[in-house]
């Protein structure tokens, strides 16, 4: 006997399952040291749309990385729940940076925009959203349960019979009407800004190799990866790094060597590392160095005085030979021989000597 189509029953895969499967698909195409940190869901229909977001090791071609993630997430998804998969997000949430590797010398002719830049990704605006219809479900509910009541003959409610004689006793002129306006302004303002600008302000965009992939990078994991790399600079001991979407600010503190070199090879050094971020636009560089409280001079290379070698010195008569000498060479041998070895009694005085000649 067959059963007709209608009457066989239907099969519901829950957002939930297809999150935690697109999950596991997304973890099976990750680089050596990355993770998945989080992902979401949606279906409607017998279509679904998934997000993923990822943690990559650095140093990692985040675009390349990225399209394999996607396509394996996307594949996987759709084989294991029978659900059409058109769109699929990955997200570089953030990088797990190893020890860093030596810094090659920056190749000139590297253009901060290579390759395609890709449709931005747009923030989803969950908590705007749910606030707004919470509060448009409980005012259209109470407003139609009031209506209803009324059509059946009962009382309108307290609440709106002082709301419409408020508002006939208050005009425009009225300072609680008009904050009121100021307030609704505001808030529509906002809403506004909420669906005609992406968001995601805290993420910078990243060269995609095909206009279909889509890739951000953190900027606290940028600034990270760039303070990591100046703090590998000598002389350098302390390092505060933003980085924007038209500039990257480092604040450098110097303990020790000359500022201007530590600056020089601060700004060679990073000027390599920008490139390897894989972002659309590469960033302009500003470093500035201070001298840290506890800073050390270099030392200077001063050469070492020439000492005379010590020579033989002639006795007579059990006596030194300077002693049976007359005044002028004893004056000049006591001398010579008080800047080396004796005390000296005073600026213009030789050395005492217990006889005379």
């Amino acid at each position: 006997m067959t059963v007709p189509a209608a009457g066989r029953g239907t099969t519901t895969v829950a957002p939930r399952a297809v999150r935690r499967i697109a999950e596991r698909a997304a973890a099976e195409a990750l680089p050596d040291g990355g993770s998945v940190i989080r992902g979401s869901a949606a279906v409607r229909g017998a279509s679904a749309r998934i997000a993923v977001g990822v943690r990559l090791p650095y140093p990692v071609r985040a675009d390349e990385a990225a399209q394999r993630i996607r396509e394996r997430a996307e594949t996987r998804t759709a084989a294991l729940t029978g659900l059409s998969v058109p769109r699929a997000e990955v997200r570089v949430d953030a990088l797990s940076v190893a020890a860093p590797p030596p810094v090659p010398e920056a190749e000139p002719g590297l253009p901060g925009d290579e390759g395609g830049s890709g449709p931005r990704i747009w923030a989803q605006r969950r908590v705007p959203a749910a606030v707004l219809a919470a509060v448009g479900a409980a005012a259209c509910g109470l407003l139609l349960v009031d209506v209803i009541a009324v059509r059946f003959g009962g009382a309108p409610a307290g609440w709106r019979t002082a709301l419409v004689d408020w508002a006939a006793a208050h005009g425009p002129a009225d300072t609680a009407v008009r904050l009121a306006g100021v307030g609704a302004a505001l808030v529509g303002a906002w809403l506004l800004s909420c669906a005609l600008l992406p968001g995601l302000r805290r993420r910078l965009r990243m060269a995609a190799p095909a206009p279909e992939v889509r890739a951000a990078l953190d900027r606290t994991a940028a600034a990270r990866i760039l303070r990591e790399r100046a703090l590998g600079v000598p002389g350098v001991v302390q390092a505060r790094v933003s980085v924007r979407r038209r500039r990257a600010r480092v604040r450098a503190g110097v303990g020790y060597g000359r500022p201007e070199e530590v600056r020089a090879e601060v700004v060679r050094v990073l000027g390599a590392s920008l490139p390897e971020l894989g972002l659309r636009r590469t960033p302009a560089l500003r470093v500035r160095v201070r001298r840290e409280p506890g800073w050390r001079a270099p030392e200077a290379e001063v050469p070492e005085a020439e000492v005379p070698e010590a020579a033989e010195v002639p006795t007579v008569a059990g006596r030194p030979a300077a002693a049976a000498s007359g005044p002028h060479d004893r004056h000049h041998g006591g001398a010579q021989d008080g800047d080396l070895d004796g005390p000296q009694d005073g600026p213009g005085d030789g050395p005492r000597t217990s006889g005379e000649a």
